[in-house]
C-alpha cells in the first residue's frame, strides 16, 4: 500500500457529521497517514481543535476563508492571533482571495488576506492559500509581504504562475480537478513540474474526482489522485506518494509517518 498525505481536507465540515469516524477509518485503510484540516471561520475553530485533538493523524490550521467573508469581523484577526499563539497549528489558513464568487468585497478580502499573511510570517508558519481568479494578485501580495512559505491549494493557474510561486517558496496543491480529461492545462503542468513543489489534496467534501462525479469527496480517494498524476508523469504511484508526502511533512513540520 502506498502512504499518502492529504494536504487539504475539510474533515470538520458538516457533510461528515453523520459518519466522520468511518471516513477517517477509510482514509487510514487507504494509506492516508496524515491530513491537514484548514479552518474557514472563527466559529469553527473549537470544533476543529476538538476533532484534531482526538486523532493524531489530523493536523489543524486556523484561518479566515475569503468565501466566508460575511462571517468575519476585524476582531477575529485578534482572536486568530491568540489561537496561533496558544495552539501552535501547522499552518495559517485557509486564507486568500476569491474573485469568482459574486458579492465578495475585494478590498475587504485583501485586508483579511494581508493580515493573515503577516501573522504567518510573524509566527513562522506556512500559509494555506485559496486563489480563485486571483492568482496574479496572490503572487504579488506574497511578494510584497515577503518572508513567507506555504501552498496555493487547488492550483488552477498557468505554468508561469506556478514558477513564480515556486520561486517565492510556495508549493501547489492538486486534487480532484486533475483527474478530469478536459483539464488539459493542469494535466500538462503536473506532467512536467518539479516534484519538490507538489502536494496532493482532496479538498473534501468538495471537488470530487472524475470517478466520483456528483458525490461527496473524501480523503480515502487520494490514492486515485496520486495514480492519475503518476500516470501522467510515467512514474510509479508509490514514488509520487513518497515525494509529495515528504513535501507535506516538511512544509507543515508533521514529522515521520
Amino acid at each position: 500500500m502506498i502512504v499518502l498525505v492529504d494536504s487539504h481536507c475539510h474533515l470538520d465540515a458538516a457533510e461528515f457529521d453523520a459518519d466522520r469516524d468511518a471516513v477517517v477509518a477509510r482514509a487510514r485503510a487507504a494509506g492516508v497517514t496524515a491530513q491537514v484540516v484548514p479552518a474557514i471561520a472563527l466559529s469553527g475553530f473549537g470544533k476543529l481543535r476538538a476533532l484534531c485533538a482526538g486523532h493524531a493523524d489530523l493536523h489543524a490550521a486556523y484561518g479566515l476563508h475569503p468565501m466566508y467573508l460575511a462571517e468575519h469581523r476585524p476582531p477575529h484577526l485578534d482572536a486568530l492571533r491568540e489561537w496561533l499563539e496558544r495552539e501552535r497549528p501547522v499552518a495559517v489558513g485557509e486564507c486568500g482571495l476569491d474573485f469568482f464568487v459574486e458579492g465578495l468585497d475585494a478590498e475587504e478580502q485583501r485586508r483579511y488576506f494581508v493580515a493573515q499573511l503577516q501573522l504567518a510570517r510573524e509566527f513562522d508558519l506556512p500559509a494555506i492559500i485559496h486563489a480563485r481568479r486571483a492568482v496574479d494578485e496572490v503572487i504579488a501580495t506574497i511578494r510584497r509581504v515577503g518572508g513567507l512559505r506555504g501552498v496555493v491549494h487547488s492550483f488552477a493557474g498557468s505554468a508561469e504562475q506556478a514558477r513564480q510561486l515556486w520561486n517565492l517558496g510556495f508549493l501547489v496543491g492538486l486534487g480532484g480537478p486533475v483527474t478530469y480529461g478536459r483539464a488539459h492545462r493542469l494535466r500538462a503542468l503536473v506532467a512536467t513540474m518539479p516534484l519538490d513543489y507538489l502536494l496532493l489534496e482532496t479538498d473534501a467534501p468538495d471537488q470530487p474526482l472524475a470517478t466520483h462525479r456528483g458525490e461527496r469527496n473524501e480523503p480515502s480517494y487520494l490514492g486515485e489522485v496520486a495514480a492519475t498524476i503518476a500516470a501522467l508523469r510515467g512514474i510509479d504511484a508509490g514514488e509520487l506518494a513518497r515525494a509529495t508526502g515528504a513535501n507535506a511533512r516538511r512544509l507543515f513540520a508533521l514529522g515521520a509517518p
